[in-house]
């Protein structure tokens, strides 16, 4: 069975895309060549990868494990391609990376800008996503890295911890928690959180953990930033929980008091996820070299 990568490709445009036109576009072939090349792909495996229909395609359960494996030949492919490009060094190439809330927004934004100031050669796509998909897409390729925090059940990845945080409660100078050591997640809920985007990790963690106790999160406004929650928490707009590590250092400049959360789920251990760190072109690994020592707490 021979696999040609150019199918390949084109099978993943297509099934990343809302119909096969748009996906042929992508490959910058026409829809009757692009169709053609999905036909003889399908023939040569005795079955049918998508579904198509005046509405576009769908991606058939067959097509899905070729779409697992087709990312990860890509992705290999691409690797070797990074690799020989000078030597195999650091300089260049391009890195994907899903990451949680606390990620995107407190520290790899410093660590990727000394990284990158460095190598003009290597480009960066960072993007927020939920804890399992993260993990997803480090299994089947469609990162080259994820970053994350808490627990992690996934088998076939290397998980990597590099640095401890918790979670912490933080209130206006006169709130009735403010003289409170440490304060449970159900005491909180009494008032008011300023809470951050929809689709944050952060979000989504607190909303599980607030339904287990078959209670709602009363959110009064939600904001992009932990720098936003601390300003409105000190505008006496609601209350907060935020990393620990953000809540010390936005304390600085405004005025804050930080809580203890009572909970076992407030410590937080973060992780690198990888396939396989050996496997990663030296670009990846240089940049997971960097970040470590650089996030240590």
């Amino acid at each position: 069975m021979h696999f040609d990568l150019a199918d390949l490709r084109l099978f993943i445009h297509i099934a990343e895309s809302p119909s096969l036109t748009q996906g042929a576009r992508r490959a910058f072939l026409s829809p009757a060549a692009a169709s053609a090349r999905i036909k003889a792909l399908e023939g040569q495996l005795d079955t049918r990868l998508l579904y198509r229909d005046s509405r576009g395609v769908e991606v058939t359960p067959a097509g899905q494990r070729l779409l697992q494996h087709a990312r990860l030949i890509m992705r290999q492919v691409d690797y070797l391609k990074s690799e020989f490009t000078s030597y195999g060094g650091d300089s260049a190439g391009h890195i994907r990376i899903f990451a949680n809330t606390t990620a995107v927004t407190e520290f790899l934004p410093e660590v990727l800008a000394g990284f990158l100031s460095q190598r003009p050669g290597v480009t960066v796509d960072l993007q927020e996503r939920l804890s399992r998909d993260i993990v997803r897409g480090v299994l089947d390729g469609t990162t080259d890295m994820g970053i994350i925090a808490g627990p992690v059940e996934a088998s076939g990845l290397q998980v990597m911890h590099f640095s401890t945080d918790r979670l912490a409660l933080i209130v206006p100078v006169d709130h009735p928690l403010a003289t409170q050591q440490s304060v449970t997640l159900g005491q909180t809920l009494a008032f008011q959180h300023i809470g951050l985007h929809e689709g944050s990790t952060l979000l989504s963690f607190l909303r599980e953990h607030v339904e287990r106790l078959g209670k709602t999160l009363s959110l009064r406004i939600q904001v992009s930033s932990f720098e936003a929650i601390c300003r409105m928490v000190e505008a006496g707009v609601g209350i907060g929980i935020i990393p620990e590590s953000a809540a010390v250092r936005h304390s600085r400049t405004m005025e804050l008091v930080t809580v203890a959360l009572d909970e076992p789920w407030a410590i937080r251990e973060r992780s690198i996820l990888v396939r396989e760190l050996e496997a990663l072109p030296g670009t990846i690994r240089a940049l997971i070299a960097t970040l470590m020592p650089a996030t240590q707490t």
